[in-house]
């Protein structure tokens, strides 16, 4: 994201203005956000309140949790890479979670591995989920910064690798095991226990108290490595725990719901054009309640207009997608 990309045009800052200051923005965000929730909890709740209060309240938790690892993640890879395009789903996350869950499935069966429970299996996914994207983006960035097609390419071919490696253990599968690895390969809100999000949530809350403290030297980062350096932030050592919290945002959601490639990209761009500012004061709290509303919101849509015609994280992908396709191409146009 350089420094003429943050700035908004001024059509889009007179159609801004109309709404306030970047604080009230964020209110109405909030209140937005607030009420879809409250809906969310409340709309017809039936006779068995207890199953379904607590249904709802694990439901409404998980996206929460995922609405702030992908729209944080995603701003902050942007801001390291001062480019609104990349996000670190593209370098080959999903293919990976993919690969694992059939490789586990592979070896283990459809029950996976039984000595390791639940919460055993999440850590081990998260954490090779980390060690693979702290090791990737540090090289990329640190040893060949400038060079942001590089970094697409090592994205498209590790995906490609993933993906070719798992469609071959895939076709060995028995069709009960297909099966059940079907069902792991889409992101699902609705199948996380009670032990997975508490233990996401207390990552989440770490990683984020981590982030604010250091909003303002985020700031300077986006304004590039020269300017960075002159301003006295120690590039190399903020770049490599950037990027290692980005990695454990996405680990943990990956693990948590299952792969969800333009969530974060969807709100990050739409918090750019919406937030007024260029500060990650802002920008954070606004692509989050972004993602609640779009997360939250299109639940509500899906549940109770539609009767769960489809998917959430199919109608997600498919609108965040075209939005990058839209953007990509305005890109290649100018």
């Amino acid at each position: 994201m350089s420094v003429n990309e943050v700035k908004l045009s001024r059509s889009d800052s007179g159609l801004m203005a109309a709404i306030g200051t970047p604080a009230k923005r964020l209110w109405l965000l909030g209140a937005l956000a607030l009420t879809a929730i409250v809906i969310f909890m409340t709309i017809k709740l039936g006779s068995n309140l207890q199953y379904i209060l607590v249904h709802r309240g694990l439901t409404l938790a998980t996206m929460l949790l995922v609405a702030f690892a992908a729209s944080t993640s995603t701003l902050l890879f942007q801001t390291v890479t001062n480019n609104r395009i990349l996000t670190p789903s593209i370098m080959g996350f999903e293919n990976l979670f993919v690969l694992i869950q059939t490789l586990i499935i592979f070896m283990f069966g459809a029950k996976g591995i039984p000595w390791v429970g639940v919460s055993g299996k999440f850590l081990c996914e998260a954490l090779l989920l980390v060690m693979f994207s702290a090791v990737l983006y540090r090289w990329l960035f640190l040893g060949r910064r400038d060079n942001l097609h590089l970094v697409l390419l090592v994205g498209i071919i590790c995906g490609t690798l993933f993906r070719s490696a798992s469609s071959l253990m895939q076709r060995l599968l028995t069709p009960t095991e297909f099966a059940v690895l079907q069902g792991r390969m889409f992101a699902t809100f609705t199948r996380a226990v009670p032990e997975l999000i508490a233990l996401t949530a207390l990552i989440v809350v770490v990683v984020a108290i981590i982030i604010w403290r250091r909003r303002f030297e985020l700031d300077v980062l986006a304004l590039g490595r020269d300017s960075a350096v002159n301003l006295g932030i120690n590039f190399n050592r903020s770049v490599t725990l950037i990027l290692l919290l980005v990695s454990v945002l996405v680990a943990v959601s990956t693990a948590l719901v299952g792969p969800l490639t333009f969530l974060g990209f969807m709100v990050a761009n739409l918090a750019y054009l919406v937030a007024g500012s260029s500060q990650h004061r802002i920008l954070l709290p606004t692509a989050f309640l972004l993602g609640v509303i779009s997360l939250v919101g299109g639940q509500l849509i899906l549940e109770h207009l539609l009767n769960m015609a489809g998917a959430l994280s199919v109608v997600i992908e498919f609108i965040g997608g075209t939005l990058f396709i839209l953007l990509l191409l305005k890109k290649v146009a100018v």
